[in-house]
């Protein structure tokens, strides 16, 4: 019997489609958008991710006829960590992406990831839009709000899970299995999950432990941390837009007649410079004061930004998640994208590979990119062992014959 398939968007460094493949699943194609994640899923699951923005890509160049396709499409215009959450932020509608290759591709099912803050955008409307562009491509569709707590990943990380199929199937979530309840069983701390690490010396290279378990030495990789647990930083004395500044440079990039190669080029970058020139799928960034100076001489462009983007002081730290020290004997508090926690035990911050293991990602999943590159790719993941959960909850309903008639699967065009 052949495996079910699955075409996986937004893909991200690979945590749902590795879940996906350890249940069984044979991934076709995967798409993202960010070049670092991308080399971390090539280096670890396969070549078949595509690095491009999917609403450049054509529904031609995916595969036919997956039997699901996946998609945590980009969460970060609705996470409660984005204070400012505007209900106009191009992230919150890159869903409809999603929806247009359902409606072309016709998987049996589809299974889409977000985070909470979602369901409270425009007070709980732009879930129900949702929901509904779903269902207007023939899909029945189901919502819950599900804690990875309670499925034996060591912290609390309350995620949208929904579900949708066209074959007559039910959409069926995984039961819990931890909790504080009766039966269940009690969650993993932090310090059962990553205490082996605690007094190991971190760093870039790969390092070799004992493994507790079988006593036998084993390869650690990516157990690189940020010492810097102190309350203030450099930041920027101006408030300044992101947007604003990525429509400036680009502006002035084409009077110039450079392209984004170039400017990468010029300044011995790969695939940094372009990111000046980008502000869709969270992944724009504003140059540093020095590169900004470098830019100037470049492009010639004039000095209505100077002050605002090169004028910086020291700052005290804000946001709570920066100072917050992560738990011990419970579970952790939710891995984030913007960096890791201060570590109860250790003067330094959580590393890499503790992050990694407190998503679920195995002892042998290589990261790639800069720390803070690293740190956004595991931030953004699904938790590898829930994403085999709700895989093979797909897998089981995939494989039961059906006793009803399938609903139509008539297609709906999606404009």
């Amino acid at each position: 019997m052949n495996s079910p398939t699955v075409v996986s968007l937004f893909s991200g460094c690979g945590g749902m489609d590795l879940g996906f493949k350890k249940a069984g699943f044979d991934i076709l194609w995967a798409n993202d958008f960010f070049k670092d994640a991308v080399t971390t899923y090539r280096k670890n699951i396969g070549n078949h991710i595509v690095l491009g923005d999917i609403t450049q890509i054509s529904s031609d160049d995916i595969p036919d006829n997956p039997d699901v396709i996946l998609g945590g499409f980009p969460c970060q215009g609705f996470s409660i960590a984005n204070s400012k959450k505007p209900e106009y932020d191009q992230r919150n509608f890159l869903y409809k992406e999603m929806v247009r290759v359902i409606n072309d591709k016709r998987p049996k099912f589809f299974v889409a990831e977000n985070v909470k803050g979602m369901m409270s955008l425009n007070n709980g409307q732009f879930l129900k839009d949702i929901i509904s562009d779903f269902r207007d491509v023939g899909y029945n569709v189901e919502y819950k709000l599900l804690d990875m707590i309670n499925y034996g990943v060591p912290q609390t990380r309350k995620r949208v899970i929904i579900i949708g199929n066209r074959i007559g199937a039910e959409n069926v979530f995984p039961k819990e299995s931890h909790g504080y309840e009766k039966g269940l069983k009690k969650p993993l701390s932090t310090k059962e999950t990553i205490g082996h690490l605690c007094k190991v010396h971190t760093r870039e290279e790969p390092l070799k432990i004992k493994d507790s378990n079988s006593g036998k030495e084993k390869t650690v990789y990516n157990h690189w941390a940020k010492t810097k647990i102190d309350d203030e930083f450099w930041g920027r004395k101006y408030n300044v837009s992101q947007f604003d500044i990525c429509d400036y440079l680009k502006f002035w990039r084409n009077k110039a007649g450079y392209g984004t190669k170039q400017i990468d080029d010029l300044f011995g970058y790969a695939y940094t410079a372009g990111h000046w020139f980008r502000k869709d799928n969270n992944s724009g960034s504003i140059p540093n004061p020095d590169d900004w100076w470098k830019l100037k001489d470049i492009l010639g462009f004039d000095d209505k930004y100077d002050k605002q983007v090169t004028t910086m002081i020291r700052k005290k730290i804000t946001y709570e998640t920066s100072l917050r020290i992560n738990n011990w004997d419970e579970p952790n508090d939710t891995i984030i994208a913007t960096g890791s926690e201060i570590h109860p035990k250790s003067p330094r911050r959580l590393s890499i590979r503790e992050c990694a293991i407190l998503q679920t990602f195995p002892d042998t999943f290589k990261f790639t990119g800069k720390i803070d590159a690293m740190h956004t790719q595991i931030g953004n993941a699904v938790p590898v062992l829930f994403a085999k959960k709700v895989a093979k909850c797909v897998k089981e309903e995939l494989e039961k014959p059906l006793s009803m008639k399938p609903q139509s699967s008539r297609r709906k065009t999606v404009n």
